[in-house]
């Protein structure tokens, strides 16, 4: 029994890592290249605008990945406000960009598994194609739904996610300054919440209709 579990669990993280690794890393990239274009060279400085995975990766949002098999993150990029023009509305373009690349990034797959649809159907029966297009179809799946629940999850308003910086962008100054006395407490507030269930109790509907959405493309 423990070993059928294993096996399952192995499965299951073959299948998810891909779309993980794509997800974040389009969206730390995404966040790096705004701030880029922006006027803040620290994510390019510090290597970061680049589409390899292992530069993105964090040890404690990839442990969240294993253990949660949906939800995870990267390390943050570097951003300097002092680079920017407007740090406010600036922020609010950069944090935007990560979720915004993730949303399309899952048009993109949903796109693919189209055609994964149509050659599977034109070759119904195909040992071999069956073999190879069976596992893909489920990775291409699995990556759909993790690039709707990272864009969904970051959108929360609560530090330390894109959610909280687009909220400052968009209120008046001194209520934005205001807020950030919220930051220093912000990842205590946000674990509490997923431990009780509460983060996935107001995502879920959300998830659920920006992919059922989607996939009516198919």
């Amino acid at each position: 029994m423990l070993e059928t579990d294993i096996i399952k669990t192995l499965r299951e993280l073959v299948l998810i890592t891909p779309g993980f690794l794509l997800a974040i890393t389009v969206h730390e990239f995404s966040h790096g290249y705004i701030a880029y274009r922006l006027g803040d060279p620290t994510a390019k400085m510090a290597g970061r605008l680049t589409f390899n995975p292992l530069s993105h990766l964090d040890p404690f949002g990839t442990l969240a990945l294993v253990l949660t098999r949906m939800i995870g993150w990267a390390k943050p990029v570097p951003v300097n406000p002092q680079y920017l023009k407007k740090p406010l509305q600036d922020m609010l373009w950069i944090s935007l960009g990560g979720p915004a690349a993730n949303f399309l990034c899952a048009v993109v797959l949903v796109m693919f598994l189209k055609v994964i649809s149509v050659v599977g159907m034109s070759s119904y029966g195909s040992s071999t194609t069956d073999f190879f297009l069976g596992p893909l179809f489920l990775i291409v799946r699995f990556g759909i739904r993790i690039n709707v629940v990272l864009a969904i999850f970051n959108l929360i308003p609560i530090p330390p996610l894109d959610g909280f910086s687009v909220l400052k962008g968009l209120l008046p100054r001194k209520m934005a300054y205001k807020l950030e006395s919220l930051e220093p407490y912000g990842f205590m507030l946000l674990l509490a919440l997923l431990l009780t269930g509460v983060v996935s109790f107001i995502i879920a509907p959300p998830i659920v209709a920006v992919e059922n959405l989607l996939l009516r493309l198919l």
